[in-house]
């Protein structure tokens, strides 16, 4: 009996450079039809491509090498040989409406949203006429686990990009250029203290990569802190009061998931998982003459004033190995960072953590100026205060997302090894709408 004959195969996926299995027709990673790319007598294999990117993100050979990448060169899907697709993370999927990325924040209004338009925000994913078309073939169907039933093609999911900008406020979020997916989350909203004066809440979590789902626990985060602070802001609690509570309502929705039922902590008699889903949570909230930043994790605030003659100022202090480090005195700034344990973390929010400690602090700021709060995919980029500053546009005060679009950039111009996500915080906060959101 003659064998099979194999069909020839590229050592790394073309698009995201994902090494194949041998014998695999499309990328398990981003659907790409390996076949297709192969080139006429390619032999099979299996090996990791030299182009890879390597466990610290950083390629060691290949086509992209040399050159910083653009988010163009990284689409979630390959492109067809006929018709040519546009970009899936511009939402360009046929027939998906656009779907609010972030948290929705209830009686919003004014807000400018955008999300790359995909199978999970369509309402017609599980069959009939309402299924979106494949943005790369424009013919298949998209199944539920996001690839095209015609040609194999992953599709754009809603969290790969996502922004929100209310009054005094904005954010944005992207997947980055060589995660397979965004496990960041922010929710952004506004309220009015007792006295009718407004109040500002940025929240903004990163999920720890090497836990169970923690693209649930990130969103979970920041829907829970969110909702925590815009209950108790309006009763009159003191705004770090309110912050140091809206952790702790973070914590306790994150440990949540994993005593969900199936779950190996519920398997177990509610024990802790040992690898539960696990974020970092940062958050600030402005109201009138006050500056409140609250955390646990590596995740960052910073203060940069509009003018730029007066230092910026970092808020936060990482829950990292470094940092421990460095306040034990044991090593410098520059030795601790630049050691491979760096970005180790020592706190976060899960039920696996040692233990809860919320960190927050008040500030009166005698300028205006910004608060920047971010995810560490954004400030590898810019990591002191002064970088920072500079990568932040002069007007950020009366352009909020403006700004935060120009800092995702900025990581993404960096490399993107990250996902990214970052929101813009006006101080003062506009007068007026206080409790719009």
């Amino acid at each position: 009996m003659s064998q099979t004959p194999q069909l020839p195969q590229l050592s790394a996926c073309p698009t995201c450079e994902e090494p194949p299995q041998s014998g695999d027709h499309y990328c398990d990673n981003c659907g790409a039809d390996l076949t297709a790319a192969a080139p006429p007598g390619t032999a099979p294999t299996g090996g990791a491509s030299t182009g890879a990117p390597s466990a610290g993100g950083a390629s060691s050979g290949g086509a992209s090498a040399g050159r910083v990448p653009e988010p163009e060169d990284y689409p979630l899907a390959a492109p067809a040989p006929a018709p040519p697709a546009a970009d899936p993370r511009a939402g360009a999927a046929l027939g998906a409406p656009d779907v609010p990325g972030a948290p929705d924040v209830p009686g919003a209004s004014g807000a400018a949203e955008r999300t790359g338009g995909g199978p999970e925000a369509d309402p017609g994913l599980n069959g009939g006429a309402g299924r979106p078309r494949c943005v790369a073939c424009q013919e298949g169907t998209i199944d539920q686990d996001g690839y095209c039933e015609h040609c194999g093609h992953a599709q754009a999911r809603e969290r790969d990009h996502m922004e929100r900008e209310l009054a005094g406020v904005a954010a944005a979020s992207d997947r980055g250029l060589r995660h397979h997916r965004n496990e960041d989350a922010f929710s952004v909203s506004a309220a009015a203290l007792p006295d009718g004066s407004p109040a500002v809440v940025a929240v903004v979590c990163d999920g720890v990569s090497s836990a169970t789902r923690p693209d649930d626990a990130s969103a979970a985060a920041a829907q829970a802190a969110d909702a925590s602070l815009r209950a108790s802001l309006p009763r009159g609690s003191h705004p770090q009061q309110a912050m140091n509570e809206a952790i702790v309502a973070a914590a306790e929705a994150v440990n949540s998931l994993a005593l969900e039922p199936g779950s190996a902590a519920h398997e177990e008699q509610q024990q802790r998982q040992q690898n539960a889903p696990a974020c970092t949570i940062v958050s600030a909230v402005v109201t009138p003459g006050i500056l409140t930043v609250g955390w646990i994790g590596d995740s960052r605030a910073y203060w940069v004033p509009d003018d730029r003659t007066t230092p910026a100022a970092r808020l936060t202090e990482d829950d990292s190995w470094a940092a421990q480090m460095v306040a034990a005195g044991l090593m410098s700034e520059a030795e601790a960072y630049a050691d491979e344990r760096a970005h180790a973390i020592t706190g976060w929010l899960g039920a696996d953590a040692y233990e809860l400690e919320p960190h927050t602090a008040s500030f009166k700021p005698d300028r205006p100026g910004v608060v920047v709060v971010c995810t560490d995919g954004l400030w590898n980029y810019a990591e002191s205060a002064e970088e920072m500053a500079l990568a932040l546009p002069p007007d950020a005060r009366s352009r909020p997302l403006h700004s935060a679009q120009v800092l995702v950039g900025h990581a993404l111009d960096g490399g993107g090894h990250d996902n990214v996500t970052v929101a813009v915080v006006p101080f003062p906060a506009p007068p007026g709408r206080a409790g719009s959101a």
